[in-house]
């Protein structure tokens, strides 16, 4: 009776999302580290101000297809350029 309720099925969505957030960001940190070391991993605070995950999964794709840190920056700032235009529409 309780998995029906309006508000169950809510609570549980949430927690589904931020659980893929959650293993997202840990996805991205791991790339960083394993790419760029410590300093890849400054751009953590940066990344995990993002909550939308079809974002993120473009940045984790981008660390591991750029070769330089300033190439993953360049990226990050395109790929929250077109989500700015998107929202905008």
């Amino acid at each position: 009776m309780l998995e029906k309720s309006f508000f169950y099925q809510e609570i549980l969505h949430k927690g589904i999302e931020e659980g893929r957030l959650k293993e997202r960001l840990s996805g991205i940190e791991l790339a960083l580290d394993v790419k760029f070391g410590a300093e890849g991993l400054e751009l953590i605070p940066e990344i995990s101000q993002i909550s939308d995950l079809e974002l993120l999964k473009n940045i984790q794709k981008g660390v591991l297809t750029v070769n330089t840190l300033d190439e993953l920056q360049k990226l990050m700032q395109n790929i929250n350029s077109t989500q700015n235009d998107i929202n905008q529409d």
